[in-house]
């Protein structure tokens, strides 16, 4: 809860686009994502982007050149050299920790006028060595005279040239060992999910996705083009053509044979970045600016690593108690489709008088959101999870939609790696 209004002035993101392994790496990096819809997004504003005072944003998997890539696309986007630029990590919450720090910066009378949200490059992560090959380079380069050089020749093996695959590695929790694919089967047994109600939930956001792209997705989306000329206008991830039954001939990909976890019921890996503009009280009156939104309320819980997908209720439920807001209360729900088994998991107990009792410490049986109020254009099984984007791509497609619908209260919720969830309250202005 924030001790001022904190005012969603305007946003827009990039297209997500899925990684394809085919072809290999995309063509943008996160910042270069982030500069191209952040330039559109400045240019429709009534301000300089010299006068932005703060610049924070979300980022999982910059590359070597743009560590501290806030102060990257700030200096690109021709933002002051004067206004501080940081990034945040909070997994696949990146994007909201953003807009939660944005939010802080703007009560604490620090800053007016903040550009937040996130970018990632997924299909863009490094290869790294082993440590034993890293040993073997090393060792190497510091050997002295050719003969020293050939002797380490001889200790050089082909399974040195065997990368790690960095992206894989960090979507593995490394206290518990357990892969998010992993907390997702386990919540699929938990819950007794079966393999058809992952691959129908996942046929829904497909379906969901493409009915809302002209009037929903298209309006929050910036074109951008790559250094070939090549222009990208939507989401590239969402298919069409789905169908149940092609979904059911897919392999489990964690506990095989048996699990129910596919690459068809999961989100994708994708690049795509999404950004707000957040402003005070002030500051809308001193740029004359029509807010689209108030940021009412940002929490942050955490919970077992193991069932990490069940972070978006224990976030959201608080919120509730602290506004004094029942279910009814919320026009639109947002949960970020990391899996399908986690989602419905999700509602499941919050279905669970037991779960919600003990686990939540709700009152009573807090009830599945009903399906025409959540998620209703799709989500990340559909358009892709770019992990440190999302959070914010969540908040921004929840003004949309309760725009378009004329509703006026929405709550958008996040699971995040590493035992944790993250939700925020929206109110319409």
């Amino acid at each position: 809860m924030f001790n001022s209004q904190v005012f969603v002035v305007d946003g827009l993101r990039s297209p997500f686009l899925k990684a394809n392994a085919k072809v290999g790496p995309g063509p943008f990096s996160a910042s270069e994502l982030a500069v191209q819809a952040g330039k559109t997004l400045l240019l429709r504003q009534t301000f300089e982007p010299s006068e932005i005072d703060e610049i924070i944003l979300g980022c999982t998997t910059p590359s070597v050149s743009e560590m501290n890539i806030a102060r990257v696309v700030s200096l690109r986007l021709n933002c002051s050299v004067q206004a501080p630029a940081w990034p945040v990590h909070r997994n696949c919450a990146s994007g909201l920790q953003s807009i939660d720090s944005a939010a802080q910066s703007i009560c604490s009378g620090r800053s007016d006028l903040v550009l937040c949200g996130g970018t990632d490059s997924l299909s863009n992560a490094p290869l790294i060595f082993s440590k034993s090959a890293s040993r073997w380079f090393s060792q190497f380069s510091t050997a002295k005279g050719l003969r020293d050089k050939l002797v380490k020749v001889k200790d050089f093996k082909p399974s040195f040239l065997l990368p790690v695959i960095s992206i894989l590695k960090g979507l593995t929790d490394p206290v518990v060992g357990e892969s998010m694919g992993q907390t997702a089967e386990n919540l699929a047994k938990k819950f007794n999910l079966t393999r058809r109600e992952l691959d129908e939930y996942s046929v829904r956001s497909h379906k969901q996705a493409l009915s809302s792209m002209e009037d929903v997705l298209k309006p929050q989306t910036q074109q951008i083009y790559d250094a070939k000329g090549n222009f990208y206008e939507h989401d590239n991830g969402i298919r069409p053509d789905i169908k149940i039954e092609k979904l059911a001939t897919l392999r489990a990909v964690f506990d095989k044979p048996d699990g129910k976890i596919t690459a068809g019921n999961s989100s994708q890996i994708t690049d795509g970045s999404a950004l707000l503009l957040l402003a005070s009280e002030k500051a809308v009156k001193k740029f004359a600016l029509k807010p689209l939104a108030i940021v009412k309320d940002i929490n942050w819980s955490g919970l077992n690593p193991t069932e990490m997908g069940l972070g978006p209720i224990h976030a959201l439920i608080p919120i509730l108690k602290r506004q004094k807001l029942e279910r009814k209360d919320i026009d639109l729900w947002e949960i970020n489709e990391a899996f399908a088994a986690q989602v419905l998991a999700c509602q499941a107990a919050l279905d669970s008088f037991k779960y919600c009792s003990k686990v939540l410490k709700y009152r009573k049986t807090f009830g599945a959101i009903e399906p025409n109020k959540l998620n209703i254009a799709g989500g990340a099984i559909a358009i892709g999870h770019p992990v440190g984007a999302s959070g914010a791509r969540i908040i921004l497609n929840l003004i949309h939609l309760l725009k378009k619908n004329s509703l006026k209260r929405g709550l958008a919720s996040i699971c995040i790696g590493g035992g944790q969830g993250g939700a925020s309250l929206i109110e319409l202005c």
